[in-house]
C-alpha cells in the first residue's frame, strides 16, 4: 500500500484534479489519498486557505465579508461544475463552510479552525466524488472517522499516539480512501488544525499509521533542488536525501516540505518520494533513513530571511549561574519563541523570527533584560537572514567551514554569526538579508560547480 498526498497546486482546479485521477490510476497500490486545499491557479491568484482565514478574521471582528465568502464558494462551484459532479457535492461543501461561519459568529473557540479546515475538506469531497463518477471505487473519509486524534491546540495541533493504531484499521478497506489534510479532532470531537502547510503532516501521519511501503508527496516541482531556484538558475536536482537532511532543509526555507511533516514517517521508517503532479514520470527525490556515503558531504544549501538577532553582553556572564535560563525565561514570559542561541563567555545571541518580536513587544523585552539581568549591552539587529549548509557527515569532514567562509568572502558578504556543532548535519550562518542572494550564489559555486 502507498499513501499519496497532493499539495495545493495539484488540486487548484478541475484540470489539475483530472491529473490527480490519472496518477492514482497508474498504480493500484495508491490506495489512500491525502489532499490539500485548492492552491493558486496562477501567480496572482489567492489560495483558498488564505481566503478562509481572511473571512474568519473578519467574522471574529463582527464583519461578514460577502465578497470573500462568494469567492470561496465560486472556487469550489467551478470545480464541481467542470467535473460534472452532482449538485449534492457542492451542497455538502457549502454546508461545512456555513456551519463554521456560524460557529465563529456564535463565539465558538474552535470556529476559526473549523473554517480553515473547509479548504481541505472541500477538496477531499470533490476528489472522492470525481473518482467515483469516473468508475473507481472511492470514499471520502473524515479525519475523525479515520482516527486522527490531536491535542487541543488550535492552529498548532499535535497528533496523539493512539491515532496510529486507529489509522491501521483503514487497511481493511478495499476502496480508494480520500482524506482531507491539515486537521484532526480532539478526543472531545472538536476540529483543530495543524500549523500552515499541515497537510504534509497529515500525509506523514496516515502513512505511518497504515505502515505504508511508500509515502508519495506530489507537488509542482520535479524534485528537491540543492538550492532555491529563485537565487540560482537551474540548480542541481537531488535524487536522494536522508530524513535528517530534509528536516534541516525544510526548516531553513525549503518550501517543498513542511518542516514537521517527516517526523511520523521518520519514526516509522517509511521512505518518502517527492514527485511532480505535472510530470509524474519524473523520478523525483527519495527521502530515506540512511544512504551510502556520498562523494560530497554537502547536499543542500537552505536559506530564509525575516530573522532578528537579540545580542546580550555582560562581563563574566560565564560565571553567572542561570543567566541563559533567565534570559530565555523572559522570552517565554513574553510568548516569544527563539530559533538558535549561540553564545560566548561574555555574550549571547538569540535568533528570533521577526514576526515573533514586533516593535511594541521589543521594548518590553529589552527593558526587562536591562532591569532583571543587569547586562552591559543589549542590542536588536533586524533584517537578518539564515543560511544552512546541510549534509550527513559534515561534522567529520575537514574544511567545510573554511570553504564556506571563502565563499562568503568572495561574495563580499560579512558573516554576522556562525552556529556549528549543535547539529551533525547542518552548519548555520547569519548574514544581513541584503547579502543573501550574493552569498547563496557564491556558496553554490563553491560546493556544486
Amino acid at each position: 500500500m502507498k499513501v499519496i498526498k497532493f499539495g495545493g497546486s495539484s488540486v487548484a482546479d478541475a484540470g489539475q484534479i483530472k491529473k490527480v485521477k490519472g496518477i492514482i490510476e497508474l498504480d493500484d497500490t495508491r490506495r489512500v489519498v491525502v489532499v490539500s486545499a485548492p492552491g493558486k491557479r496562477y501567480k496572482e491568484d489567492t489560495k483558498v486557505t488564505d481566503l478562509l482565514i481572511e473571512l474568519g478574521m473578519a467574522l471574529q471582528a463582527g464583519v461578514m465579508k460577502e465578497d470573500v465568502y462568494k469567492t470561496i464558494l465560486d472556487r469550489f462551484r467551478s470545480m464541481t461544475e467542470e467535473l460534472d459532479l452532482s449538485i449534492s457535492v457542492m451542497e455538502s461543501v457549502k454546508e461545512q463552510i456555513d456551519n463554521a461561519v456560524q460557529m465563529i459568529q456564535e463565539g465558538h473557540s474552535h470556529g476559526l479552525d473549523s473554517l480553515k479546515a473547509c479548504g481541505e475538506d472541500g477538496s477531499a469531497r470533490i476528489i472522492s466524488a470525481y473518482l467515483e463518477k469516473s468508475g473507481l471505487s472511492a470514499s471520502y473519509v473524515n479525519p475523525k472517522d479515520a482516527g486522527i486524534l490531536v491535542r487541543d491546540e488550535p492552529g498548532g495541533a499535535i497528533v496523539l499516539e493512539e491515532s496510529f493504531d486507529r489509522l491501521y484499521e483503514l487497511r481493511s478497506r478495499n476502496e480508494i480512501l480520500v482524506i482531507p489534510g491539515f486537521f484532526g479532532f480532539t478526543p472531545e470531537g472538536e476540529i483543530v488544525t495543524f500549523s500552515r502547510g499541515g497537510s504534509d503532516i497529515t500525509g506523514s501521519i496516515v502513512a505511518a499509521g497504515l505502515k505504508a511501503e511508500l509515502y508519495e508527496n506530489f507537488t509542482d516541482v520535479d524534485s528537491v533542488f540543492c538550492v532555491n531556484p529563485m537565487y540560482v538558475d537551474k540548480p542541481k536536482p537531488l535524487t536522494s536525501l536522508t530524513y535528517r537532511e530534509m528536516r534541516e532543509l525544510s526548516y531553513a526555507g525549503f518550501s517543498v516540505f513542511h518542516d514537521e511533516a517527516l517526523i511520523p514517517a521518520f519514526k516509522a521508517k517509511i521512505p518518502v518520494c517527492i514527485k511532480n503532479t505535472n510530470n509524474p514520470s519524473a523520478p523525483g527525490t527519495m527521502i530515506v533513513a540512511e544512504l551510502p556515503e556520498r562523494e560530497s558531504h554537502v547536499v543542500g544549501i537552505a536559506s530564509d530571511d525575516g530573522f532578528l538577532n537579540l545580542y546580550v553582553s555582560k562581563y563574566l556572564m560565564n560565571r553567572e549561574i542561570g543567566f541563559g535560563r533567565k534570559l530565555l525565561q523572559i522570552l517565554e514570559d513574553e510568548e516569544v519563541s527563539f530559533e538558535h542561541a549561540p553564545s560566548g563567555i561574555d555574550d549571547m545571541s538569540v535568533v528570533i523570527r521577526e514576526h515573533h518580536l514586533p516593535p511594541e513587544k521589543e521594548e518590553v523585552v529589552v527593558n526587562r533584560i536591562k532591569e532583571e539581568l543587569k547586562v552591559d549591552t543589549v542590542l536588536i539587529e533586524r533584517e537578518m537572514a539564515m543560511i544552512m549548509i546541510v549534509g550527513e557527515g559534515m561534522n567529520q569532514t575537514v574544511g567545510i567551514a573554511s570553504q564556506a567562509a571563502s565563499a562568503f568572502r568572495e561574495a563580499g558578504v560579512n558573516i554576522e554569526m556562525i552556529n556549528q556543532g549543535s547539529s551533525e548535519v547542518a552548519m548555520m550562518f547569519g548574514v544581513k538579508s541584503s547579502g543573501l542572494s550574493d552569498a547563496l550564489q557564491s556558496l553554490y559555486h563553491t560546493f556544486f560547480e
